[in-house]
């Protein structure tokens, strides 16, 4: 999932961007109206997290450009709580409204209970015998459910969610096991390692790509 993070203040944007790279999402940032207008037109942005307070253009004329040319979701983050300000973001569009001070859990809740109802987010994923159940997060193999660690369930789902894409080993410690990690490429390697042995038959899904990292990438 790509997610456009549109406010002014950067330590706002930091702090949801770490939440939502945590659940295995992309995260993009805009300052103000005008990049985000850029961003979005650049990237396939799957939902928008839209503050309205900003410089150059604002969050409802950001709103307006963006429903000309599409329906993606989007979720109002401001610091504006009247029940008047509330009313006139639903009535441009948008599918979710939440108030400053917010709590990042909540949002992260809400964003994806958002892309759960615009289709954007399936509860289960299966490739022939190999199938994952995203809500219970179960793995299963020809119906035989396997154990994976928490490292090792992330990593997969994180694969899954960026099939054919080569991700470096840089990529997935920042996602997966955050920014303040200080491990080294060989912690990927080895949840690497054990996860293809988990896999089993299905361990070649995950390629190496040389030089740079792994890879997931259905037959």
């Amino acid at each position: 999932m790509k997610i456009l993070v549109v406010d002014d203040d950067k330590l706002i944007r930091n702090l949801i961007k770490d939440y939502l790279e945590h659940e295995a999402m992309e995260v993009h940032e805009a300052e103000n109206g005008l990049e985000a207008i850029r961003v979005f037109k650049e990237e396939k942005i799957d939902l928008v997290i839209l503050d309205i307070m900003m410089p150059e253009m604002d969050g409802y004329e950001t709103l307006k450009e963006i429903r000309k040319i599409s329906e993606t979701p989007v979720i109002m983050l401001t610091a504006m709580k009247e029940e008047i300000d509330k009313l006139h973001s639903f009535d441009m569009g948008v599918d979710d409204y939440v108030t400053k001070p917010f709590s990042p859990r909540e949002l992260t809740a809400r964003v994806k209970a958002v892309l759960k109802r615009n289709g954007k987010i399936k509860e289960t994923y299966k490739y022939k015998g190999l199938e994952v159940d995203f809500k219970g997060r179960k793995v299963t193999i020809e119906g035989d459910e396997i154990e994976l660690t928490p490292k090792e369930y992330e990593i997969l789902t994180y694969f899954i969610d960026n099939k054919m894409v080569a991700l470096s080993r840089e990529q997935l410690l920042n996602v997966i096991w955050g920014y303040d990690f200080y491990g080294d490429d060989r912690t990927v390697d080895t949840h690497i390692k054990m996860l293809r042995r988990s896999l089993g038959e299905y361990r070649d899904l995950i390629k190496t790509v040389r030089g740079m990292g792994y890879k997931y990438e259905e037959e």
